[in-house]
């Protein structure tokens, strides 16, 4: 009897320790999945706009093109892999659609930065279909908004895939005389 005591106590103890330490271990996974493995959408950070190339000719019909190149810089902050759709960049010139640039989905590795780019030419005649053309052509600045957003999942260990997106937005200003670029941007996150 006092065998099977022992035995007994044994088991007790033994599936005490496994109960506590399946317990320690589930308390430790769930902290970690709702602080350091919590997906984070991605940030976009803008990095330049150039002017490629500039051709404007206004008398006797107006006809052209600007070249621009958008390049940005996505930050993907989770411990996750950031898998982006195609997506598109937009040129608005006082309100107007006059551009869109592609961009082509691809996958950015777990906390690391990837550059994207996109060229985009705008066409004259867009631009020209705005009443104040003119005025800005004669004052040599051309002023432009951009705006850029992907969509995508998040993958952490390949077992949560989750939804996450950010977008950027910057204001372009192209000067005629020395044709170059300026620009500033700002980023939004979704949270």
């Amino acid at each position: 009897m006092g065998k099977e005591f022992k035995v007994k106590r044994k088991w007790k103890i033994c599936c005490a320790v496994t109960a506590i330490l399946i317990i320690v271990i589930a308390v430790v996974l769930v902290t970690l999945a709702f602080t350091l493995f919590k997906p984070k959408d991605p940030k976009i950070i803008p990095q330049s706009v150039t002017l490629e190339g500039f051709r404007l000719v206004v008398f006797p019909s107006i006809t052209g093109n600007l070249s621009l190149e958008l390049a940005v810089t996505v930050d993907n902050r989770n411990y996750g892999g950031f898998d982006y759709d195609n997506s598109t960049a937009y040129i608005n010139y006082r309100g107007n659609l006059v551009a869109e640039a592609p961009i082509g989905k691809d996958t950015i590795r777990p906390r690391s930065k990837h550059n994207v780019s996109a060229s985009v030419i705008i066409f004259a005649d867009r631009l020209a279909a705005d009443g104040n053309f003119l005025n800005d052509f004669f004052a040599g600045v051309f002023n432009f908004t951009s705006s850029t957003r992907l969509q995508g999942k998040v993958n952490v260990f390949n077992i949560f895939k989750l939804k996450a997106s950010s977008s950027s937005s910057c204001n372009i200003t192209v000067f005629i005389q020395n044709q170059t670029a300026d620009s500033v941007c700002t980023s939004k996150i979704r949270l």
